[in-house]
């Protein structure tokens, strides 16, 4: 075998479980395309000591961390298909080679599916989120607006009313019965039922009755899946969750398929930068303990 291990992505879940290995003194190879999900925000936070960085600073830093030990190996290319081999793996990465190892780790990362109204896509993590926690506060108590995609949004309508005067804008996507109603009011939320037509200036959302709706950011709830088939194509059982598909994992956060683990936002179902540094711990950990006594 070529390595010890494997991982596929190189974001903060990846970067957490090779460290782990690393410190173990195993041969890591890490293969990374360098799309991080959070590439499209200026600053992370909720991460203990980073709050407020640049996440491509935090990305830098861990980098050049794992890089002071010899047996890291570090390619930037994309890994386009996995196998088992007789024991281990086999990874073909974007330019027609192919490298072997006894663990797999899966830190594949999630692509986000948003809803198609104009002027969205273009703002996403600049003045529209999913996550409250990492980026309600910079809001500054302002005006917040909860574009629904269906009945999962209520959740994100019941939150935000603590970080801001909160705006929950139906958009056709669901009718909301009169308990739900109920909730939204009873958390000072508002409720607006015209269909949004589009997305302008940083964060204004345009009525298809010409009104426009001046916010200081939105949230919307995207789908995720998985960014890339590896796991599919190794046969390793997924969960469907009210946002997505994610990989399924033991506590040590192992596959249904021996040897191949997964960390990160495609292995759970909720993500931030501190949970996927955890989790990519817990992984380096699972598989340092496979190589040992399995």
């Amino acid at each position: 075998m070529d390595h010890d291990v494997i991982i596929v992505g190189g974001s903060y879940s990846g970067m957490a479980a090779g460290l782990q290995l690393l410190r173990a003194r195993r041969r890591v190879l890490v293969i990374d395309a360098g799309e991080r999900r959070n590439r499209f925000a200026s600053h992370s936070h909720g991460f203990l000591t980073q709050d407020g960085t640049p996440p491509e600073v935090i990305a830098a830093k861990a980098r050049e961390q794992l890089e002071a030990y010899p047996t890291l190996e570090w390619r930037e290319t994309k890994a386009t298909a996995a196998r088992q081999i007789d024991g281990g793996f086999a990874i073909e990465t974007e330019g027609g080679e192919t490298v072997t190892a006894r663990r797999l780790v899966l830190a594949l990362g999630v692509s986000d599916a948003l809803p198609e109204i104009e002027g969205l896509k273009e703002r996403w993590g600049k003045h529209v989120f999913h996550c409250p926690y990492c980026h309600g506060y910079e809001l500054n108590q302002g005006r917040i607006g909860v574009i629904a995609v269906g009945e999962l949004s209520m959740h994100q309508g019941t939150m935000l009313p603590d970080w801001g005067d909160t705006t929950f804008l139906i958009n056709g996507s669901f009718e909301p019965n009169h308990e739900q109603m109920q909730m939204l009011e009873q958390r000072g939320a508002k409720t607006e039922t015209g269909k949004i037509v589009r997305i302008s200036g940083e964060a204004d959302v345009e009525l298809e009755d010409g009104r426009v709706l001046n916010f200081d950011g939105l949230f919307v709830a995207s789908q995720i899946a998985p960014s890339s088939p590896l796991a599919e194509q190794l046969g390793c059982d997924f969960e469907d969750s009210p946002i997505g598909r994610h990989i399924t994992t033991n506590q040590m956060k192992e596959t249904s398929v021996p040897f191949v683990f997964a960390c990160g936002d495609a292995a759970r179902m909720a993500g931030s930068i501190a949970l996927a540094v955890g989790d990519g711990a817990q992984a380096g950990a699972g598989v340092h303990h496979s190589l040992m006594f399995r």
